[in-house]
């Protein structure tokens, strides 16, 4: 692995998200999404118009063309501007990476020019109600054949952008007897104009407020054959090849969260005085900010490390699962101990500490919980020694 020093267009790409987000992120507009539960659709087509959301989707689509290291980048720096804003906008384009990998040239030309221009909104329904995390059982989300067509039945939950995505890659059972079930499930693009099809969102989050979750129920969903993505029968196995990535992703917004809260909780420290000065020279507080540095700074190089492991093609889901096992703890804690240093302050919502602390949570829990995490570490880790 190279040593971590970002090149000179890697850091224009810091640069110019840094100066969008001075520019267009306002607090008031943060705490009316996070208020109102609104996306910021406003936000979202600007950044898609900049090539923002759609960084590393092919050039020839309309996207940027670069990897997955350059949008964790753009994640981290949004998300450092304002966890709200920051992750429902870099969220837009969630589970198209899977069109990308998997998906035919008719695929392509249909979903990725949209997503790039900022016209649509995508979705992965992956997670069930009596599954969870865990996709290896039989799904209850089953997809039979008749004909040419597929119908779909089931229900799936938590689904981020659901409620106001353009299409759900929806993980379903093709193979009802197949052993283990895993190997007999597929992946399908279902529109969300599609007969049968409906979607219940989700309120009163803790967290992420600005991002939409809801429930997705199939009723007798038809989709032709043209809208399975990827191999049939392989959908696990391209699910776990887009959570090799999409965890890494989940770091960053973690890393971004952090540092934003970090840097409020620092600036704040060396202002602020009490016993006749400032309160950084108190060692309970420095010592709470010199470790947030300290796991920033080692959270960041795993995040990174583990980002250009899949560029280079080599994803290795053991350091994607301690990058995001470490970031999103650190964002937890780090969050915490930032309403911790502005007291009363902190915990109102003009300084935004608590906010960020709320939207941290959630990274500890989807995409794969904390202790998800760590059995896959463990699993390689015997593997390996």
């Amino acid at each position: 692995m190279p040593d971590f020093e970002l090149t000179e267009e890697q850091l224009e790409i810091k640069r110019a998200v840094r100066e969008f987000c001075e520019k267009e992120f306002k607090p008031e507009i943060a705490l009316e999404c996070d208020r109102e539960e609104k996306f910021p659709m406003d936000l979202y087509k600007k950044a898609a118009e900049l090539g923002f959301t759609s960084i590393y989707l092919p050039e020839e689509y309309g996207g940027g063309g670069y990897g997955l290291l350059e949008m964790c980048l753009v994640i981290e720096e949004m998300c450092r501007a304002d966890s709200t804003l920051g992750m429902a906008i870099t969220a837009g384009t969630f589970a198209s990476d899977l069109i990308v990998q998997y998906g035919t040239e008719e695929q392509k030309e249909k979903y990725l020019p949209p997503l790039c221009r900022g016209e649509y909104i995508s979705a992965g329904a992956f997670t069930e109600p009596a599954r969870g995390s865990d996709l290896a059982s039989r799904l209850d989300t089953k997809a039979i054949k008749y004909g040419d067509e597929w119908v779909i039945n089931g229900t799936k939950i938590f689904i981020t952008n659901a409620p106001i995505a353009n299409f759900i890659i929806t993980l379903c059972q093709t193979d009802l007897k197949v052993r283990p079930p895993y190997r007999g499930q597929s992946l399908f693009i279902v529109d969300r104009d599609t007969p049968g099809l409906e979607i219940t969102p989700l309120h009163n989050k803790m967290g992420i407020r600005a991002s939409p979750t809801g429930e997705v129920a199939y009723n007798d969903v038809r989709v032709p054959e043209s809208q399975l993505l990827g191999e049939l029968n392989k959908g696990f196995y391209h699910t776990i090849w887009f959570f090799n990535a999409s965890r890494v992703a989940v770091a960053a917004q973690a890393l971004g969260m952090a540092q934003g809260a970090f840097e409020t909780a620092f600036k704040y420290a060396k202002e602020r005085e009490a016993f006749g000065a400032p309160i950084i020279q108190w060692q309970g507080i420095s010592f709470m900010l010199v470790d947030a540095a300290t796991r920033l700074e080692a959270a960041r190089l795993l995040t990174y490390k583990a980002a250009w492991l899949v560029d280079q093609g080599k994803p290795d889901p053991m350091i994607s699962a301690m990058a995001k096992n470490l970031a999103t703890r650190a964002a937890v804690e780090i969050t915490d101990d930032a309403i911790q240093i502005l007291g009363g302050y902190g915990y109102m919502g003009e300084y935004h500490v608590e906010r960020r602390h709320r939207d941290a949570k959630i990274t500890e829990i989807y995409e794969g919980t904390r202790e998800i995490e760590k059995l896959t570490i463990l699993r390689f880790l015997l593997k390996r020694m």
